[in-house]
């Protein structure tokens, strides 16, 4: 993969598509047919390779009677060999709207043309004939179609119906199909079954007048049609120029994937508009092929989705860099709209809480041991375990917590340990594990115990064991259950001791919680007042505070030497790795591609949470290097800490590693084939 190749959308899996609503007069062909040109040539240049105009648009759609009149007809036959001869020089796939007589009958029908043919004609299945409709007065439904196919300006064989499905040989998973305003009001819309024979984009003309509501129960079917079909889904409604005799048009347009708005037109514009949208269709591949309910229902309905016809071509793709326009978020698993971001905080803290109440519960202990370390982690588990306490309807001092120094630990966080303890009225206590660190050292024969400052990994797993070790004895000694802490994040790293260490507990309510979201929602328990305003100043003093293991000794064994995003990656970057690596299987290359797309400018506003110096950018490089950091370790030399982890809930979809739940691979499996893809990145832009 070349350099160009490398920043190039259509080479990740993505498409650009638009949603046209161009200007309109009723019964005017001609203007109709410009106006269309206008935009298509406007999308083309936008590097769209796929575009959708309303429903009739070359006619305008509120003709009622006048789509009898043979000079209307004629008009839109005329019109629309000037819109097939204009697409002659365009590299665009545009579906327009008109009427077509076919066997003797009127068909209202979406026409796919490009590159000066005209690859298929659609046809509207479902015509609402009630309160303000009447479409049964002027055309006829697809089932009334005999012709399978059609003679239309001046070509033969045009593939002609209902049931047609439009394959793009030369982009992975593009394939399309067209349905019509009405179809997709109907209890189960043409496009469900095409969806199961393998449209993964559905394109709806559409005219819709508006009246007061329907915009929001537009979203509604829109977003829920996509998202039951895990697919795309572009609608364009009639703007500016219909007919307003009785009725009135907002233009109203959107593009939605898998449930999600990707982009929604002004309503209401007095000017024509193209919306556009970066669609993923990996993620729709993806997702259609982990839901094995998809491919099941689709067995269910074979018999009618054998009917469908499939129409194949290709189109050229751009050859230039070409970076997205879909602004990802850069923490994706934490919303962007702050009220979502709230909800989910609230519901995540009481997944957290009711979880750990249950195993409580069920297991008939009433204490909680837990090892307080000043530091996110064992901060935020500390968090739930109090709100947990509060639910039964227990005392907080039923929470048995520990802070146990070692020989790197800072002082501003044993002081916050302290603080955090304190304030939240939890049983606090303090064990110095150096003293039984330093044993063990000697029993082992370990250089540090003669006076060498030899800090390697035995020297820092010692520490680490020592503390677990502690815990587990102090669990037996009080009757009470312990309390693990570590993140999604550092399992995905493999960044935690084995077995007797941190990355053991009797149950861990941090298991399927990323290091970014624990540390906003730290911020979230402090700005919602969930406790006073003391424990909010030491949560938020804990959050700025730098990330680190604290178990090798800085030069003057003041502080530790040890910062983990030196040494593991940015957790901002690795946790956007984490999220598409395993959420939804992209390649290595693609992955960076969208790192980079997100990171290469330091932008103002992206998380308002975060403070300006740690609004970070990223260049293709750096993107690269902590990818390769992020493949070897989760792929080549950590699965066996995942394989045998504590219980814990799940928290979001796709969100957990553990065995027993989303995600499940051998413990001797190799990095090669990821890696091999990781050269293919660019170590300059």
């Amino acid at each position: 993969m070349t350099k160009e190749e490398f920043f190039n959308l259509y080479n990740h899996g993505f498409i650009r598509v638009a949603a046209c609503t161009p200007e309109v007069k009723v019964a005017d062909p001609g203007f109709n047919t410009k106006s269309t040109i206008e935009l298509a040539k406007e999308a083309e240049a936008k590097d769209a390779l796929f575009a959708i105009f309303p429903e009739l648009g070359i006619s305008a759609y509120s003709n009622e009677d006048l789509f009898h009149q043979d000079a209307l007809l004629k008009g839109v036959l005329d019109s629309l060999k000037d819109i097939v001869d204009a697409s002659k020089t365009m590299n665009l796939i545009l579906v327009v709207g008109a009427p077509l007589r076919v066997d003797s009958v009127l068909f209202n029908c979406g026409l796919v043309i490009q590159r000066g043919q005209i690859i298929g004609v659609t046809v509207k299945s479902y015509l609402p004939n009630y309160r303000e409709f009447y479409e049964g007065r002027q055309f006829s439904p697809a089932e009334e179609a005999i012709s399978q196919s059609i003679s239309l300006c001046g070509q033969d064989n045009i593939p002609f119906g209902a049931d047609l499905l439009f394959d793009v040989t030369n982009i992975r998973n593009f394939t399309f199909f067209i349905e019509i305003c009405e179809d997709v009001w109907v209890p189960i819309p043409p496009s469900s079954f095409a969806a199961l024979a393998g449209a993964t984009v559905i394109g709806n003309l559409s005219a819709s007048n508006i009246t007061v509501g329907k915009s929001e129960y537009r979203r509604e079917l829109a977003s829920n049609q996509s998202a039951r079909l895990i697919s795309a889904y572009l609608y364009t409604a009639a703007g500016m120029g219909e007919s307003t005799t009785d009725l009135s048009w907002d233009g109203h347009a959107m593009i939605y994937e898998n449930g999600t708005l990707i982009s929604e037109s002004k309503r209401f514009s007095k000017e024509p508009q193209i919306i556009y949208a970066d669609l993923d269709l990996d993620r729709l591949s993806q997702d259609r092929m982990r839901m094995t309910s998809f491919g099941q229902n689709a067995r269910t309905h074979r018999d009618r989705i054998e009917q469908f016809r499939t129409v194949s071509f290709s189109i050229d793709t751009p050859k230039k860099k070409l970076l997205l326009n879909r602004q990802y978020s850069r923490f994706p698993y934490i919303p962007s709209d702050p009220k979502k971001r709230d909800r989910r905080s609230y519901e995540i803290y009481n997944i957290q809480s009711y979880g750990l109440a249950k195993r409580l519960q069920s297991s008939g202990i009433e204490n909680i041991v837990i090892g307080i370390s000043g530091g996110l982690d064992s901060t935020h588990a500390l968090l739930v375990a109090a709100h947990t306490m509060d639910l039964l309807e227990l005392p907080r001092t039923n929470i048995k917590a520990y802070t146990m120094p070692g020989f790197a630990t800072s002082e501003k966080t044993y002081t916050n340990a302290l603080r955090l303890m304190q304030s939240l009225d939890v049983e606090s206590n303090e064990i110095d594990i150096r003293p039984s660190s330093l044993q063990m050292l000697k029993d082992i024969g370990h250089p540090y115990a003669k006076g060498e400052k030899i800090y390697d990994v035995t020297f820092e797993n010692v520490q680490a064991g020592e503390r677990t070790s502690h815990l587990f004895r102090i669990a037996n000694h009080r009757c009470a259950l312990v309390v693990g802490t570590g993140d999604l994040s550092e399992l995905a790293l493999g960044w935690c001791t084995y077995g007797v260490g941190d990355h053991m507990s009797h149950y861990n309510v941090n298991a399927s919680v990323p290091k970014t979201l624990i540390q906003y929602l730290i911020r979230w328990v402090a700005s919602s007042g969930q406790f006073d305003r003391t424990t909010s100043k030491t949560l938020l003093d804990i959050v700025e505070t730098e990330i680190s293991p604290e178990l090798v000794p800085g030069e003057k064994g003041e502080e530790p030497a040890q910062i983990t995003e030196a040494t593991i990656g940015p957790y901002e970057l690795q946790d956007f790795n984490n999220f598409y690596i395993t959420r939804l299987g992209y390649l290595p290359t693609k992955v960076a591609f969208m790192a980079y797309c997100t990171w290469k400018r330091k932008e103002k506003g992206v998380w308002p949470d975060v403070p300006e110096e740690r609004r970070n950018e990223y260049t293709i490089g750096e993107i690269k290097h902590w990818l390769g950091v992020y493949l070897y370790r989760f792929f080549k030399t950590s699965q066996f800490k995942r394989s045998c982890i504590p219980n814990g809930p799940k928290i979001g979809s796709g969100g957990s590693l553990s065995p027993r739940g989303d995600y499940r691979a051998p413990s001797d499996s190799e990095a090669t084939v990821w890696l091999e893809d990781l050269k293919k990145i660019p170590e300059k832009a």
